[in-house]
């Protein structure tokens, strides 16, 4: 998308406006419910040193910060933070209703200028964020200020794979089928036009690696999931 910088990040949040209440119900029907192992997979990652203070940046409606929840202590805490207000709407009315979700604090704001102070998580993760994000540059470096010395990065996204025939099948499928579920279940072409673009159209696993390496993490590791169009990247701060 060849948007100025502002008018990008203003797309993209009206964008996930209008797709809020319906955000759901398309992960798991065009993950095929895969979505929930790849975030628990995420959720193990960053809660493996023992974190009791976890940031979910760009929580959208909360599923990730929920699976970090029930697996926290009951003095841990998880601050959910978003830019869009429909979506953060959602994760509180449905935290309520689901294990762990007393534990969990929302927040608008963005992910590249938020309001804690220096060292304040044990943890930072996201959930299928990077794509949509304008300076991952910006996003990294945030993530390595809010988190204390020691404490684990975890970030999972989709990619664009690049191994045959798998490759073929993707492109056919998210690129093609995608947009139509889109407009069939979200009625908004448009914005599954914008996400399958975004796969399409973003680095390799490994250019996400070495940017994160840039912003000053240490043991950076990539666990790839079918074929790579999923990835977890984890990384420590030194």
């Amino acid at each position: 998308m060849s948007l100025p910088e502002s008018r990008r990040a203003e797309y993209v949040r009206t964008t996930f406006d209008r797709i809020a209440r319906r955000y759901d119900r398309l992960n798991r029907v065009i993950s095929f419910r895969l979505d929930g192992y790849w975030r628990k997979k995420a959720v193990d990652a960053a809660l493996g040193g023992g974190a009791r203070r976890v940031l979910d940046m760009g929580t959208g409606t909360g599923d990730l910060a929920l699976a970090a929840a029930r697996r926290l202590s009951a003095d841990g805490r998880v601050v959910g933070l978003d830019f869009s207000h429909p979506m953060l709407r959602l994760a509180a009315e449905k935290s309520p209703r689901e294990k762990g979700g007393a534990k969990i604090l929302y927040l608008q704001a963005t992910a590249l200028a938020s309001p804690f102070k220096d060292g304040s998580f044990d943890a930072v993760m996201s959930g299928f964020v990077l794509r949509n994000v304008g300076s991952l540059e910006i996003f990294f470096r945030e993530a390595l200020r809010l988190l204390r010395p020691g404490g684990r990065l975890a970030m999972l996204d989709m990619f664009p794979p690049s191994s045959l025939p798998f490759s073929l099948l993707y492109s056919i499928y998210f690129y093609h089928f995608m947009p139509w579920v889109g407009a069939l279940l979200a009625r908004d072409r448009e914005a599954y036009r914008y996400l399958s673009n975004s796969v399409r159209g973003f680095h390799s696993p490994e250019t996400v690696g070495e940017i994160i390496a840039d912003a000053g993490f240490a043991d950076i590791r990539i666990e790839k999931f079918l074929s790579g169009a999923v990835c977890l990247h984890t990384a420590v701060k030194r």
